[in-house]
C-alpha cells in the first residue's frame, strides 16, 4: 500500500532513456517512492544494469530494457519487454532524446531532421499507443514527457532539436485533452541546463568551460539545475498531491526563464 514515504508503491513506471543523465535520476526517484521501473536504453547496458543494481540494493523492483526509440519496430519490443517483465505501465516516461549538430537550417542534413524527430517524437507517439490500454486500465495512468526549456527561446542552429521538442509537447497536449476522460494525466517538464553528460559536452562546445559547476555562481538560484531536481518534479506529477494536474507544462530551469538576465 502507498505511504507518505513510499507513494508510489504498487505501481509501474517505465522510463525511455534512462541509463544516463535525467532519465537515470527520473528512474532512480520513482523507484525510491516505491515503483517497479524498467529502465530503457539504447547502448549503455552497464550503466542501465548499475541504474537496476541500486534500486535492487535498496529493496526496490528494477529491470534493463534495451530498445533504441528511433526504431518503430523496436518500440514495439520495447513495450512488450515491459509488458512480460513488470506488468501493465501506469506510469510512462518519455525522456529518451538526443543532441542535434547545432547547423543551420539551410545546412542541415534531411537525415538529421527526420532521426532527431524520430527519437524524440515518433517514438513516444507509438510507445504511448502501446501502452495506453494498461494506463487506462489502471486505478490511475500518468504519461510524463521530458522536453527543454530551450523552446520558449527558439534559438538558431537547433531546428531539429526544436523541431522534435515541439512535436512531443504536442503530443502531450493533444493527449492530455483525448485521455482525461479515462482518468489519465499527461503533462509535460522542460528542464534547463542540467548537469549532465550532455549538459557538460554543451557548456565546453558553446563557453569552453571544462567544469559545468563553474556556471553555479551565475545561476538565479545559485546552481545548475540537477537530474534530482527534474526527477522529484516527476515524482510530484506522479503523486496524488498532483492528481488535479494535467496537460501542464513545467519548466525546471533554477529561474533562468524568469530572470531579467535570463
Amino acid at each position: 500500500m502507498p505511504s507518505p514515504e513510499r507513494p508510489l508503491e504498487g505501481r509501474v513506471a517505465l522510463v525511455t532513456g534512462a541509463s544516463r543523465g535525467i532519465g537515470r535520476g527520473i528512474a532512480l526517484e520513482l523507484a525510491a517512492a516505491g515503483a517497479a521501473v524498467g529502465v530503457n536504453y539504447r547502448r549503455d547496458e552497464a550503466a542501465a544494469r548499475e541504474v537496476v543494481g541500486l534500486v535492487q540494493a535498496a529493496g526496490g523492483r528494477a529491470v534493463a530494457l534495451q530498445a533504441s526509440v528511433t526504431e518503430l519496430a523496436e518500440v514495439d519490443a520495447l513495450a512488450d519487454a515491459a509488458l512480460e517483465a513488470l506488468g501493465p505501465v501506469d506510469l510512462l516516461v518519455c525522456n529518451a532524446g538526443i543532441a542535434s549538430r547545432g547547423q543551420s537550417v539551410a545546412d542541415t542534413d534531411p537525415a538529421e531532421v527526420q532521426r532527431v524527430v524520430a527519437t524524440h517524437a515518433f517514438g513516444a507517439h507509438r510507445l504511448i499507443q502501446r501502452l495506453l490500454p494498461g494506463l487506462r486500465a489502471a486505478p490511475r495512468g500518468d504519461v510524463v514527457v521530458i522536453s527543454s526549456s530551450e523552446l520558449a527561446a527558439m534559438r538558431a542552429n537547433g531546428a531539429p532539436y526544436n523541431m522534435a521538442k515541439a512535436a512531443l509537447e504536442a503530443l502531450a497536449l493533444t493527449l492530455a485533452h483525448e485521455e482525461v476522460g479515462n482518468g489519465v494525466r499527461v503533462n509535460i517538464v522542460a528542464p534547463g541546463l542540467v548537469v549532465t553528460d550532455m549538459g557538460s559536452k554543451l557548456v565546453k562546445a558553446k563557453l569552453g568551460l571544462d567544469d559545468i559547476s563553474q556556471l553555479d555562481a551565475a545561476q538565479p538560484l545559485g546552481r545548475v539545475t540537477r537530474p534530482a531536481d527534474v526527477a522529484r518534479v516527476v515524482r510530484f506529477l506522479a503523486c496524488e498531491d498532483a492528481a488535479m494536474v494535467t496537460g501542464q507544462r513545467i519548466v525546471v530551469d533554477g529561474g533562468a526563464d524568469a530572470s531579467p538576465t535570463g
